[in-house]
Protein backbone atom coordinates (compact mmCIF):
# COMPACT_ATOMS: atom_id res chain seq x y z
CA UNK A 1 0.00 0.00 0.00
CA UNK A 2 1.33 3.42 -0.91
CA UNK A 3 2.62 5.48 1.99
CA UNK A 4 0.68 8.64 2.81
CA UNK A 5 2.32 11.93 2.00
CA UNK A 6 2.25 13.76 5.31
CA UNK A 7 3.68 17.07 4.17
CA UNK A 8 3.33 17.75 0.44
CA UNK A 9 6.25 19.75 -0.80
CA UNK A 10 8.42 18.80 2.17
CA UNK A 11 11.20 17.73 -0.18
CA UNK A 12 11.12 21.13 -1.86
CA UNK A 13 11.17 22.78 1.57
CA UNK A 14 14.23 20.72 2.52
CA UNK A 15 16.04 21.48 -0.71
CA UNK A 16 15.36 25.19 -0.59
CA UNK A 17 14.60 26.73 2.78
CA UNK A 18 16.44 24.31 5.04
CA UNK A 19 19.48 24.17 2.79
CA UNK A 20 19.53 27.95 2.45
CA UNK A 21 19.29 28.41 6.20
CA UNK A 22 22.10 25.97 6.83
CA UNK A 23 24.34 27.52 4.17
CA UNK A 24 23.68 30.92 5.78
CA UNK A 25 24.87 29.68 9.17
CA UNK A 26 28.54 30.68 9.11
CA UNK A 27 29.56 28.79 12.25
CA UNK A 28 27.96 25.60 10.91
CA UNK A 29 29.89 25.94 7.66
CA UNK A 30 33.07 26.57 9.64
CA UNK A 31 32.36 23.46 11.68
CA UNK A 32 31.83 21.37 8.55
CA UNK A 33 35.07 22.66 7.05
CA UNK A 34 37.02 21.85 10.21
CA UNK A 35 35.53 18.36 10.51
CA UNK A 36 36.25 17.66 6.86
CA UNK A 37 39.84 18.84 7.25
CA UNK A 38 40.31 16.86 10.46
CA UNK A 39 38.82 13.71 8.94
CA UNK A 40 40.99 13.96 5.82
CA UNK A 41 44.06 14.51 7.98
CA UNK A 42 43.25 11.45 10.10
CA UNK A 43 42.54 9.26 7.06
CA UNK A 44 45.43 10.38 4.83
CA UNK A 45 47.95 11.72 7.33
CA UNK A 46 49.45 8.39 8.47
CA UNK A 47 50.20 7.52 4.83
CA UNK A 48 51.87 10.85 4.10
CA UNK A 49 54.03 11.33 7.18
CA UNK A 50 57.56 9.88 7.16
CA UNK A 51 57.01 8.00 10.46
CA UNK A 52 54.24 5.73 11.67
CA UNK A 53 52.60 5.99 15.07
CA UNK A 54 54.67 3.19 16.65
CA UNK A 55 58.12 4.11 15.30
CA UNK A 56 60.50 4.94 18.15
CA UNK A 57 63.33 7.43 17.54
CA UNK A 58 65.21 7.56 20.84
CA UNK A 59 67.57 10.25 19.54
CA UNK A 60 64.63 12.60 19.00
CA UNK A 61 62.90 12.22 22.39
CA UNK A 62 60.97 15.36 23.45
CA UNK A 63 61.67 17.08 20.14
CA UNK A 64 59.58 20.25 19.85
CA UNK A 65 57.11 20.97 17.06
CA UNK A 66 58.58 21.64 13.60
CA UNK A 67 61.80 19.84 14.49
CA UNK A 68 63.21 18.09 11.44
CA UNK A 69 60.69 15.67 10.00
CA UNK A 70 58.73 15.54 13.25
CA UNK A 71 56.27 18.28 12.34
CA UNK A 72 54.45 18.29 15.67
CA UNK A 73 57.36 17.05 17.76
CA UNK A 74 57.85 13.73 19.56
CA UNK A 75 56.77 12.14 22.83
CA UNK A 76 58.95 10.76 25.68
CA UNK A 77 59.71 7.63 23.64
CA UNK A 78 60.56 9.53 20.49
CA UNK A 79 57.35 8.63 18.68
CA UNK A 80 56.05 11.13 16.14
CA UNK A 81 53.18 13.12 17.64
CA UNK A 82 51.60 13.97 14.28
CA UNK A 83 51.41 10.29 13.32
CA UNK A 84 49.96 9.38 16.71
CA UNK A 85 47.52 12.30 16.61
CA UNK A 86 46.08 11.30 13.24
CA UNK A 87 45.93 7.61 14.14
CA UNK A 88 44.26 8.53 17.43
CA UNK A 89 41.82 10.70 15.50
CA UNK A 90 40.72 7.69 13.47
CA UNK A 91 39.86 5.85 16.67
CA UNK A 92 38.23 8.79 18.45
CA UNK A 93 36.11 9.79 15.43
CA UNK A 94 35.15 6.17 14.75
CA UNK A 95 34.07 5.71 18.37
CA UNK A 96 32.12 8.98 18.19
CA UNK A 97 30.25 8.10 15.01
CA UNK A 98 29.62 4.48 16.05
CA UNK A 99 28.32 5.48 19.49
CA UNK A 100 26.08 8.06 17.84
CA UNK A 101 24.58 5.48 15.45
CA UNK A 102 23.96 2.96 18.21
CA UNK A 103 22.51 5.43 20.71
CA UNK A 104 20.34 7.08 18.04
CA UNK A 105 18.98 3.70 16.93
CA UNK A 106 18.06 2.61 20.45
CA UNK A 107 16.74 6.03 21.48
CA UNK A 108 14.65 6.38 18.33
CA UNK A 109 13.01 2.96 18.69
CA UNK A 110 12.20 3.57 22.36
CA UNK A 111 10.97 7.11 21.70
CA UNK A 112 8.76 6.18 18.74
CA UNK A 113 7.10 3.30 20.58
CA UNK A 114 6.62 5.30 23.79
CA UNK A 115 5.30 8.36 21.97
CA UNK A 116 2.88 6.51 19.71
CA UNK A 117 1.58 3.81 22.03
CA UNK A 118 1.28 5.97 25.16
CA UNK A 119 -0.63 4.38 28.04
CA UNK A 120 1.21 2.01 30.36
CA UNK A 121 3.67 1.01 27.64
CA UNK A 122 4.76 4.59 27.04
CA UNK A 123 4.82 5.31 30.76
CA UNK A 124 6.96 2.25 31.50
CA UNK A 125 9.44 3.08 28.74
CA UNK A 126 9.77 6.73 29.74
CA UNK A 127 10.11 5.92 33.44
CA UNK A 128 12.95 3.62 32.42
CA UNK A 129 14.49 6.52 30.55
CA UNK A 130 14.03 8.76 33.59
CA UNK A 131 15.70 6.14 35.77
CA UNK A 132 18.77 6.06 33.55
CA UNK A 133 18.86 9.85 33.36
CA UNK A 134 18.65 10.12 37.17
CA UNK A 135 21.88 8.14 37.46
CA UNK A 136 24.91 10.39 36.72
CA UNK A 137 26.11 9.32 33.28
CA UNK A 138 29.80 9.70 34.10
CA UNK A 139 29.50 7.19 36.99
CA UNK A 140 27.58 4.80 34.76
CA UNK A 141 30.24 5.07 32.06
CA UNK A 142 33.14 4.60 34.48
CA UNK A 143 31.44 1.67 36.21
CA UNK A 144 30.84 -0.11 32.90
CA UNK A 145 34.31 0.74 31.60
CA UNK A 146 35.97 -0.57 34.75
CA UNK A 147 33.96 -3.81 34.65
CA UNK A 148 34.56 -4.60 30.97
CA UNK A 149 37.73 -5.31 29.01
CA UNK A 150 38.99 -2.07 27.42
CA UNK A 151 38.61 -1.94 23.63
CA UNK A 152 37.22 0.39 21.00
CA UNK A 153 34.04 -1.71 20.69
CA UNK A 154 33.56 -1.74 24.46
CA UNK A 155 34.00 2.03 24.71
CA UNK A 156 31.50 2.52 21.89
CA UNK A 157 28.88 0.37 23.62
CA UNK A 158 29.50 2.02 27.00
CA UNK A 159 29.12 5.53 25.59
CA UNK A 160 26.01 4.57 23.63
CA UNK A 161 24.53 3.04 26.80
CA UNK A 162 24.79 6.43 28.49
CA UNK A 163 23.59 8.53 25.53
CA UNK A 164 20.40 7.00 24.11
CA UNK A 165 18.09 8.43 26.78
CA UNK A 166 18.29 12.03 25.53
CA UNK A 167 17.42 10.88 22.02
CA UNK A 168 14.49 8.85 23.35
CA UNK A 169 13.03 11.86 25.17
CA UNK A 170 13.34 14.08 22.10
CA UNK A 171 11.75 11.50 19.81
CA UNK A 172 8.95 10.66 22.28
CA UNK A 173 7.98 14.33 22.56
CA UNK A 174 8.00 14.79 18.79
CA UNK A 175 6.02 11.62 18.10
CA UNK A 176 3.42 12.54 20.73
CA UNK A 177 2.84 15.83 18.92
CA UNK A 178 2.42 14.03 15.59
CA UNK A 179 0.33 10.98 16.46
CA UNK A 180 -3.01 12.78 16.23
CA UNK A 181 -2.25 14.60 12.99
CA UNK A 182 -4.47 14.10 9.95
CA UNK A 183 -2.06 11.88 8.03
CA UNK A 184 -1.80 9.50 11.01
CA UNK A 185 -5.56 9.36 11.34
CA UNK A 186 -5.81 8.63 7.62
CA UNK A 187 -3.33 5.79 8.00
CA UNK A 188 -5.41 4.22 10.76
CA UNK A 189 -8.56 4.51 8.63
CA UNK A 190 -6.77 2.75 5.77
CA UNK A 191 -5.89 -0.12 8.08
CA UNK A 192 -2.14 0.41 8.17
CA UNK A 193 -0.37 -1.48 10.93
CA UNK A 194 0.99 0.29 13.99
CA UNK A 195 4.54 -0.53 12.95
CA UNK A 196 3.95 0.96 9.49
CA UNK A 197 2.44 4.13 10.91
CA UNK A 198 5.17 4.55 13.53
CA UNK A 199 8.20 3.94 11.34
CA UNK A 200 6.98 4.78 7.82
CA UNK A 201 4.65 7.70 8.46
CA UNK A 202 5.50 9.39 11.77
CA UNK A 203 9.25 8.80 12.00
CA UNK A 204 10.14 10.57 8.70
CA UNK A 205 8.31 13.64 9.99
CA UNK A 206 10.33 13.61 13.22
CA UNK A 207 13.69 13.22 11.50
CA UNK A 208 14.79 16.84 11.99
CA UNK A 209 15.19 16.76 15.79
CA UNK A 210 16.79 13.30 15.51
CA UNK A 211 19.46 14.61 13.12
CA UNK A 212 20.24 17.51 15.43
CA UNK A 213 20.43 15.25 18.48
CA UNK A 214 22.66 12.81 16.61
CA UNK A 215 25.13 15.52 15.65
CA UNK A 216 25.41 16.71 19.24
CA UNK A 217 25.74 13.09 20.40
CA UNK A 218 28.90 12.70 18.28
CA UNK A 219 30.51 15.62 20.11
CA UNK A 220 29.51 14.16 23.47
CA UNK A 221 30.83 10.71 22.51
CA UNK A 222 34.22 12.07 21.42
CA UNK A 223 34.52 14.01 24.67
CA UNK A 224 33.44 10.99 26.72
CA UNK A 225 35.91 8.68 24.96
CA UNK A 226 38.71 11.14 25.68
CA UNK A 227 37.65 11.33 29.32
CA UNK A 228 37.49 7.55 29.77
CA UNK A 229 40.84 7.02 28.04
CA UNK A 230 42.42 9.84 30.03
CA UNK A 231 41.44 8.03 33.23
CA UNK A 232 42.95 4.79 31.91
CA UNK A 233 39.75 2.82 31.35
CA UNK A 234 39.45 3.35 27.60
CA UNK A 235 41.77 2.80 24.64
CA UNK A 236 44.98 1.25 25.93
CA UNK A 237 48.55 2.07 24.78
CA UNK A 238 50.34 1.52 22.50
CA UNK A 239 47.13 2.13 20.50
CA UNK A 240 46.73 5.92 20.58
CA UNK A 241 43.63 7.95 21.28
CA UNK A 242 43.34 11.63 22.05
CA UNK A 243 42.42 10.79 25.62
CA UNK A 244 45.37 8.53 26.41
CA UNK A 245 47.72 10.97 24.69
CA UNK A 246 46.57 13.54 27.27
CA UNK A 247 47.04 10.96 30.01
CA UNK A 248 50.65 10.38 29.01
CA UNK A 249 51.34 14.12 28.73
CA UNK A 250 50.17 15.25 32.16
CA UNK A 251 53.52 14.70 33.89
CA UNK A 252 55.36 16.74 31.24
CA UNK A 253 53.19 19.87 31.26
CA UNK A 254 56.06 22.01 32.51
CA UNK A 255 58.82 20.66 30.26
CA UNK A 256 56.97 19.62 27.09
CA UNK A 257 53.56 21.34 27.05
CA UNK A 258 52.96 20.53 23.38
CA UNK A 259 52.34 16.91 24.38
CA UNK A 260 49.06 18.02 25.98
CA UNK A 261 48.26 21.08 23.87
CA UNK A 262 48.17 19.24 20.54
CA UNK A 263 45.70 16.41 21.41
CA UNK A 264 43.72 18.85 23.55
CA UNK A 265 43.38 21.17 20.56
CA UNK A 266 42.22 18.25 18.39
CA UNK A 267 39.49 17.35 20.91
CA UNK A 268 38.42 21.00 21.17
CA UNK A 269 38.24 21.41 17.38
CA UNK A 270 36.22 18.21 16.90
CA UNK A 271 33.74 18.84 19.72
CA UNK A 272 33.27 22.53 18.89
CA UNK A 273 32.81 21.79 15.19
CA UNK A 274 30.10 19.20 15.77
CA UNK A 275 28.34 21.58 18.15
CA UNK A 276 28.45 24.29 15.47
CA UNK A 277 26.99 21.86 12.93
CA UNK A 278 24.28 20.83 15.38
CA UNK A 279 23.34 24.47 15.98
CA UNK A 280 23.17 25.09 12.24
CA UNK A 281 21.00 22.03 11.64
CA UNK A 282 18.68 23.01 14.49
CA UNK A 283 18.12 26.44 12.97
CA UNK A 284 17.77 25.05 9.44
CA UNK A 285 15.23 22.39 10.41
CA UNK A 286 13.13 24.64 12.66
CA UNK A 287 9.87 24.80 10.75
CA UNK A 288 8.49 27.36 13.20
CA UNK A 289 11.00 29.86 11.82
CA UNK A 290 8.97 30.00 8.62
CA UNK A 291 6.08 31.55 10.48
CA UNK A 292 8.09 33.94 12.59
Amino acid sequence: MTAIAANPGSDRWWNSRAAHRFMSHHLALLGMAMILALTLACVLGPYILPYDSLYIDLRARFAGPFTGHHYLGTDPLGRDIAARLFMAGRISLLVGFSAMLLSTLVGTIVGVIAGYRGGWIGAALMRTVDGFLAFPSIFLVLALAAALKPSAIMITVVIAASSWMEVARIVETEVRSLREREFVQAGRMLGLSRTHIMFREILPNAIGPIIVASTLTIARAILMEAYISFLGYGIQPPLPSWGNMLNGAQQYLGTAPWLAIIPGAAITIAVTSFNFIGDGLRDALDVRGDHG
